[in-house]
């Protein structure tokens, strides 16, 4: 990188270069930088410019706030020097020596946090109370990289694992446990990365949301540590595991509607009512960049990545990590997987807007990506990153979460394991020989859910298998079919 340096001094010849800093100067961008140093300083800089372009060998030297001590010069006679020869040192504080813009003072850098592109900053004032605007917003990669600096205290760094499942081993596959967090799923960057962008107002007030379970989850264990009220809206059908444990944090919690729009709906009734800000769990723009965190965290864990799978449910986790990943690696595939239950993501590509469906939480494996509709800011940016979409059947999740148990050792839910599911269900022939990363993204499953998941995997394995049989009403009857049951290796 060329670097280039100021000077106060005279055009004396004694005060020519020193051998060492005509060695560092390189020629590449020296016209670029001067007019860089022109429009911002508003004086130029000819210092660094070698002899061949300037209209003389005799450097004319222009000044500079900034001194550079030369090498073996004595003090007092670059004092006079300068005294005889040189107008007064532009004062930097001056404000038409900046035309454009001041930098900021230490002080002020310390006393906020990481600051909002203007973009977003613009975006967030159009915002309704739902956390949607009319014009849909994408972020940018430096939403998402001040989004990773901001939370990087109060978030989990969850490990990304080689690992070998037998049905998958002509690929390279590598798990990000985003199970890992505290609360036991992705959901907690995205929802810090919030609660820190509020106002000291909002925080007083406090926020709520509607949520499956994850995201509220997520914001009432982060609203807890900052000590801001969290209400949320939980559908009449929500696992009950999830809804314990947002109590045990400390949130509000209400049980309304029969899917997530409908407790959607009353959240936002209720926002308005109390003068609560409503945080989006998958499209409010925070969101979106908290969860771009990951991809951001698979790209410095895993070189090389071929193709990154991703759950779909409101969109902004598969949105987030696009972001970050073509921003940074453009070649990487990122592909989403929705449940055969509630594909809204591909209904919105078939539609070319998001739109809505129907869906229930009970009737799912994966009840964490039973959203009726995907955002609009979250569809925004995925139409436009996301390299293929596919719908998996409701037995491959059961199958999926099964083989986590048996081979990761880790318990994770019927969403989380859908990216799995993909692959074992050969929706993606393509990616044989690659190298793949599946986010799993949640491990908050219903002991009943999970014995469900279980079920269904052994019985679509032909592991197991339910039968109805007559037995006659005479001694030995049962023991003969038991018998023949035994014979034929059946435990």
């Amino acid at each position: 990188m060329f670097r280039y340096s100021t000077v106060i001094t005279n055009t004396s010849p004694e005060n020519s270069f020193p051998e060492e800093i005509e060695k560092s100067i390189s020629t590449p961008n020296i016209l670029q930088q001067k007019e860089k140093d022109e429009r911002f300083y508003g004086f130029s800089d000819t210092v660094s410019e070698p002899d061949r372009f300037r209209e003389s060998a005799e450097p004319e030297f222009v000044k500079s706030p900034f001194k550079l001590r030369r090498k073996g010069s004595k003090t007092s006679r670059r004092a006079k020097n300068m005294e005889a020869s040189d107008p007064p040192t532009p004062n930097v504080s001056d404000t038409s020596l900046v035309p454009e813009r001041a930098a900021p003072t230490v002080g002020e850098m310390l006393e906020r946090p990481v600051a909002l592109s203007a973009r977003l900053r613009e975006h967030l004032q159009n915002l309704s109370i739902t956390g949607e605007s009319d014009h849909p917003f994408a972020i940018s990669f430096e939403d998402v990289a001040a989004a990773a600096f901001r939370i990087r205290k109060g978030i989990v760094k969850t490990p990304c694992e080689k690992t070998s499942i037998p049905e998958l081993d002509d690929m390279e596959l590598h798990f990000k446990k985003e199970f890992a967090h505290v609360t036991g799923s992705f959901k907690e960057r995205g929802a810090r990365n919030t609660l820190l962008l509020l106002t000291e107002e909002q925080k007083e007030k406090g926020v709520i949301a509607a949520s499956a379970g994850n995201h509220a989850l997520a914001l009432a264990y982060h609203g807890q540590a900052l000590n801001i009220p969290v209400t949320v809206v939980m559908p009449e059908n929500c696992t009950i595991v999830k809804e314990m444990k947002c109590r045990g944090y400390g949130a509000k919690v209400l049980n309304k509607g029969h899917n997530l729009a409908e407790a959607k709906d009353f959240a936002v009734k209720l926002a308005r009512e109390d003068g609560l800000m409503y945080v989006n769990g998958y499209d409010h723009p925070h969101i979106l960049a908290g969860q771009g965190t990951i991809g951001l965290e698979i790209l410095e864990q895993v070189d090389d990545v071929d193709a990154i799978i991703v759950p779909v449910g409101g969109g902004g986790l598969i949105a987030g990590i696009a972001v970050a990943i073509k921003s940074l690696y453009p070649r990487c595939q990122i592909i989403g997987v929705e449940s055969e239950m509630c594909p809204s993501f591909k209904a919105a590509l078939d539609a070319g807007r998001p739109v809505k469906i129907d869906a229930h939480h009970a009737l799912t494996l994966a009840d964490g990506l039973c959203v009726p509709k995907v955002g609009k800011n979250a569809f925004e940016i995925a139409k436009n990153y996301v390299d293929k979409t596919v719908i998996v059947s409701e037995n491959y999740i059961g199958i999926a979460v099964l083989r986590l148990m048996e081979y990761e050792r880790a318990i994770v839910e019927g969403a989380g394991a859908s990216g799995l599911a993909a692959l074992l269900a050969g929706l993606l022939p393509e990616l044989k020989g690659k190298r793949v990363v599946i986010p799993l993204c949640g491990g908050n499953i219903d002991p009943t859910v999970l014995g469900r998941c279980i079920e269904r995997g052994l019985s679509s394995e032909g592991r197991l298998i339910r039968f109805i049989v007559n037995v006659q009403d005479r001694p030995g009857g049962i023991a003969e079919l038991a018998q023949l049951i035994s014979s034929i290796g059946v435990r």
